[in-house]
């Protein structure tokens, strides 16, 4: 391991996690160097269905980056996935930077920033091998082997030697195309030009052996071809996990298999594919609109993102999807892993699935994901050899497994460390002087709009509905008089069995009309005021008769009487 002097001058590094740490997704890595701020990932996590209440995906708290925008210097997407991309047009709209990143996520990330009218911000495309001089500091982007084509991992120089990430890899020594093919050379100068502390991810790290070759599709998917070659077949991929829809597309082309795209997105993806080199002949691409249920050689290649995929394919089991009609001689592919947040829409798809009499192969419990494993993150520690150490990305057992393979290796356990987001790793003079909690942060739902529910109060109406119910409450008064002339009239629903308990919303009608006349006696009455009072009233009364706490809402309709 090569000894890293101090310099003269005092540079201050400081490393934090604003997401990824202890979780699955919501990738974001900074480092700070003497103030300036590279970032590196900015994803999504998709939520759990069952706490999710309607929301689409998570995004980071990125509250410093935003109060410190004018020292963000760059902002780093290793590829196209969305655990490392999706949050992003969310950063840029909040904090324009310039953005690096490969050929295929360029294209996507400039589509998202249309769409989501993001100004402000540069798209820089990195080529593989690339050293470019970012903030004033020589940035090396080296290629290594994942599942999206250009995928790259990044070392930043400083005073005490390159702080570097690994990037999303494995190591495949098999004749890969340039798009995916690593570099065991580049790793080796950087190791020998010095390395000063390695962020490496740990979703493998559980996982013995070497990832390579057990994250091939092809093998199984060749035989489902050689064996059904009079049977329609449905593929599911991830539409950005590029390396798994080639797999399929290149199996077709070796059996001369018809292929349909489902998606417009599909379709969009092969063009810009075609545009970085990849084409397919085009005589095996079935469009859509010449496609009839009875051609038996064609394989349906089905991608889309996180749960929706599997909406999908459920929906077109149960034949909702025009122009599929499934039969029960059709063979279900599953090539995409059940990511968290997908768990009940894959069993509710399997359940229907057979009902339907369908056969279903489940590829991925052949396969492992294109993440390194022991042997594979044992290599990039022996090649770059750093003096400090910090494993990401993961549940925090299996940070921890990551952390223990290199003290395996001799590495010192006061030079690995373990952070939770908001942890700052401060290093000065070639040493780590401080490793404190500064951030509190919390995470940013999403649903459909980012600027709906900011504070979390829509999420906390749908808590309450899920679980206390709504009560409803009407009445109409004279807008002169303020005397009430039509109700109140009381609406439940999810709180009471009303037949049992009819004494409960005459109870709440008393409440309103005693509320308004006591209001209007006193010289008090204001439309909303009068109505948070009414809130307030029934809310004390029906924690008291019931337990619980409904939304409550009152309605008091001001009606102009005719003389």
């Amino acid at each position: 391991m090569p000894t890293h002097k101090p310099n003269a001058k005092k540079e201050t590094i400081r490393i934090f996690m604003l997401g990824g740490q202890d979780e699955d997704g919501k990738n974001m890595m900074c480092v700070e160097i003497d103030g300036d701020i590279y970032v590196i990932e900015a994803g999504i996590k998709f939520p759990d269905p069952k706490e999710s209440l309607g929301i689409e995906f998570v995004i980071q708290d990125i509250s410093y980056l935003v109060e410190h925008k004018d020292r963000v210097v760059g902002v780093f997407i290793t590829h196209g996935h969305d655990d490392v991309v999706s949050a992003l047009p969310y950063l840029l709209a909040e904090v324009p930077s310039h953005v690096y990143t490969c050929p295929l996520a360029a294209r996507q990330i400039q589509k998202k920033n249309r769409q989501m009218k993001v100004k402000g911000s540069h798209i820089h495309t990195v080529k593989r091998h690339d050293t470019r001089k970012i903030g004033g500091r020589k940035v090396v982007f080296f290629p290594i082997t994942h599942a999206y084509p250009g995928t790259f991992g990044v070392a930043i120089l400083t005073e005490q030697g390159y702080i570097v990430y690994s990037g999303e890899f494995i190591e495949d020594y098999d004749d890969l195309s340039n798009n995916y093919r690593g570099s065991l050379s580049a790793l080796s100068k950087l190791g020998t030009e010095g390395v000063f502390v390695l962020l490496q991810e740990s979703k493998g790290a559980d996982r013995p052996g070497h990832t390579s070759p057990n994250h091939r599709l092809t093998p199984y998917f060749s035989q489902i071809l050689e064996q059904n070659d009079h049977r329609r077949v449905f593929v599911s991929v991830y539409l950005q996990s590029i390396y798994r829809m080639q797999e399929v597309i290149q199996t077709c082309i070796k059996y001369r298999r018809k292929m349909m795209f489902f998606t417009e997105e599909q379709q969009e993806m092969m063009q810009n594919l075609k545009a970085i080199g990849y084409e397919v002949p085009e005589e095996l691409i079935i469009d859509k609109k010449h496609f009839t249920n009875d051609l038996k050689d064609i394989v349906v290649i089905i991608a889309q993102q996180g749960p929706i995929l599997f909406r999908t394919i459920n929906n077109i089991v149960n034949n909702e999807v025009k122009p599929f009609e499934f039969h029960e001689d059709d063979i279900l592919c599953i090539a995409s892993p059940i990511v968290p947040g997908a768990e009940r829409v894959f069993s509710s798809m399997e359940n229907d699935l057979y009902k339907e009499g369908g056969e279903m192969e489940v590829l991925t419990s052949h396969m492992v994901s294109m993440h390194p494993s022991i042997e594979d993150l044992k290599m990039m520690l022996f090649l770059l050899r750093p003096k400090y150490y910090i494993p990401v990305k993961g549940q925090y057992r299996l940070l921890y497994a990551n952390a223990q393979l290199a003290m395996d290796m001799g590495y010192n356990p006061n030079n690995i460390l373990i952070l939770d987001n908001g942890q700052v790793a401060q290093f000065e003079n070639g040493r780590l002087v401080s490793c404190r909690m500064e951030m509190e942060l919390q995470e940013t739902p999403i649903d459909g709009n980012k600027d709906w529910d900011m504070a979390g109060v829509v999420l906390k109406d749908r808590e309450i509905l899920s679980t206390d119910g709504v009560i409803i409450l009407a009445v109409g008064i004279d807008a002169k008089t303020k005397k009430i002339i039509n109700g109140p009239d009381v609406q439940t629903r999810g709180l009471i069995y009303l037949r049992d308990a009819e004494y409960i919303t005459k109870d709440v009608a008393k409440i309103m009309e005693d509320t308004i006349a006591s209001d209007v006696e006193k010289k008090k009455y204001d439309n909303m005021e009068t109505r948070n009072h009414i809130r307030d009233k029934v809310t004390k009364y029906l924690l008291k008769q019931t337990k619980k706490r409904p939304m409550i809402l009152p309605v008091i309709m001001e009606i102009n009487s005719k003389k």
